[in-house]
């Protein structure tokens, strides 16, 4: 039989609220859901659906139904990674929950003032939906109690793993009985997932929707191929050519996210950032504008991207590869939604064409290449968007009326080519001049400095320039014998920072100290990360290696223990 809202054991009052949404028959992850959960069946859950096919409400609706207003404590806590999917899917379960009477839902994240969320705690709430940092503080204040809650989401648990929340949840979980129900939501599918279900859920089943690690078919998956340095140059011209672009930049640290949106912005583009550096109120603003238009780029990291829900983007623009298939899936997943087509562009380098054949296997798919558009390409699909936006504009004919005799008079010694001439040249003259003799970006092996007209580098800076996949070497004053490992040296990172991801290289445990390797993006930050901090009671020192790295080589071969695959690349992530 088929699944409908209907017939799915979903109550009159919950039917209802879903009439006014719009929703009208469930997408497939629902429909596998929705029956497993509303019929009382307390088998622990793994479900895996891709971004953009219903998952909040797959767990949602269940969880207003099962919701019993007459017990004051909290029955149901949702667990997501950021602040932004917090407030989201608390407006989802609002929003479901909207005739069902006395039954309420309260959002709780850091960079909010926990007192309000404490009183709200207070008067009772059936519904908790919260990051795993602000549900950790209110747990240590006794204000929000779990041990009496009868059902556990785990929403994007795999971002929440990427971003060091593991010790958290191991936290949070102790707090919870055993016979408390598990529904784990996400959708990639790395080991780290399999390892959530393995320690925490018991005798789990799992639901998908389609193949793992697959991506929409409606989505085309493009590359284009330049230098690395020329990457902000490409993003332009893909920008340029397509007028009407309505898409997400994805970077891999906060810092290339905010450069590449203030060059965006310095050049005139309609572009703004987000990242893990902006205040809550900063990030809001950002996001409203981006949800209503006011920007048509928007430059995120992967973290930060988490819970910003928009339907009709056209285009996500990969500026750099990720490190995980998984992710790549998840970023294009933002595309192509609801029915529509999409496209999903990579911008690489020569280096990285094995990623791309790995993303196709994982993700069963093919990557076109695409040649970045030269400046007569790109000043003609110009030309003609400015003559559609001249024929369609909305002319205000009575408002108007009232000036035409002065225009005409003021233009009248023109004829009809120079008065059209002139007139286009007011918008086209900035693309003309900027694209005039613009060098190949295309990598054609044959590859030399390139200038345009004004003599400047289109490449930008002179100089050579570290591509970020390099690494930097830093010394750290404790090694072996404080019982430093490379497990807990990450762990060290980890605790120093608290944003996005990092890439490390090699890892050398010294008996008195030892050396590790960052991406170079990062060299000045690290440092700076680590004053006044202390590892088993002792003061922490870390400095570039430079002079260190060889004069301590010597006194501490005999008792050097190399991390096995030097060089291996690894990552750690900044909590939020």
């Amino acid at each position: 039989m088929d699944i409908t809202f209907e017939n799915s054991g979903l109550s009159p009052e919950i039917l209802k609220a879903l009439g006014e949404i719009g929703f009208e028959e469930p997408t497939p992850i629902q429909a596998q859901t929705l029956p497993h959960l509303i019929s009382g069946n307390k088998q622990d859950l793994v479900a895996l659906a891709q971004t953009g096919t219903g998952k909040t409400a797959a767990f949602g609706l269940p969880l207003v139904q099962m919701a019993d207003p007459d017990r004051k404590g909290v029955q149901s806590l949702v667990l997501c990674p950021t602040r932004e999917l917090c407030i989201q899917i608390s407006k989802d379960i609002e929003s479901f929950s909207k005739y069902t009477k006395r039954v309420s839902v309260l959002p709780v994240y850091g960079g909010a003032s926990i007192t309000p969320q404490i009183k709200a705690l207070k008067q009772g709430v059936q519904l908790v939906v919260g990051t795993p940092g602000r549900v950790i503080d209110l747990m240590k204040r006794k204000a929000l109690r779990l041990q009496d809650i009868s059902w556990l989401v785990l929403d994007e648990a795999d971002e929440m793993l990427n971003m060091g929340f593991k010790e958290d949840l191991d936290t949070i979980l102790s707090g919870t009985p055993e016979d408390k129900q598990t529904l784990l939501f996400s959708a990639t599918m790395p080991p780290e997932i399999s390892r959530i279900a393995n320690e925490y859920m018991h005798d789990s089943i799992e639901i998908s929707v389609s193949r793992k690690n697959t991506t929409a078919e409606n989505v085309k998956h493009t590359y284009y191929m330049v230098q690395a340095r020329d990457r902000y140059l490409a993003l332009k011209r893909i920008a340029d050519m397509t007028p009407d672009i309505y898409g997400i930049v994805f970077c891999r640290t906060r810092r290339e996210c905010k450069e590449v949106s203030e060059k965006l912005m310095h050049d005139g583009y309609s572009a703004d950032a987000l990242h893990g550096d902006l205040s809550q109120v900063q990030r809001d603003y950002v996001m409203n504008r981006f949800r209503i238009r006011n920007i048509q780029l928007l430059v995120a990291t992967d973290v930060a991207a988490r819970g910003l829900d928009v339907d009709d983007l056209t285009h996500v623009i990969n500026y750099n590869l990720p490190d995980e298939p998984e992710v790549y899936v998840h970023r294009s997943g933002r595309t192509g939604r609801a029915g529509k087509n999409g496209i999903a562009v990579t911008i690489v380098h020569s280096r990285e064409v094995n990623k791309l054949r790995l993303i196709e296997k994982k993700g069963n798919f093919k990557f076109e290449r695409e040649m970045v558009p030269n400046g007569r390409e790109i000043c003609e699909k110009q030309l003609f968007n400015m003559v559609d936006k001249m024929e369609n504009v909305d002319v205000k004919g009575e408002e108007m009326e009232k000036f035409m005799p002065v225009i005409y008079k003021k233009l009248e010694w023109m004829d009809k080519d120079e008065l059209i001439k002139k007139f286009v040249s007011l918008e086209f003259n900035r693309f003309l001049a900027y694209y005039k003799d613009a060098p190949d970006l295309n990598i054609t092996g044959k590859e030399k400095g390139r200038r345009d007209k004004s003599g400047r580098s289109e490449r930008g800076g002179g100089g050579r320039r570290r591509d970020s996949n390099n690494f930097s070497r830093f010394f750290i004053n404790v090694g072996q014998k404080n019982g430093l490992n490379p497990s807990k040296l990450i762990g060290l990172l980890n605790k120093q920072f608290r944003s996005e991801k990092i890439d490390v290289g090699g890892i050398d445990i010294m008996n008195n100290f030892s050396f590790f390797e960052v991406d170079s993006d990062f060299k000045e930050d690290i440092p700076k990360a680590f004053s006044g901090s202390s590892f088993q009671g002792i003061p922490i020192n870390v400095e570039p290696a430079n002079a260190k790295d060889s004069s301590s080589r010597g006194s501490g071969r005999g008792d050097r223990k190399r991390d096995k695959g030097k060089k291996r690349k690894r990552t750690f992530s900044k909590r939020r």
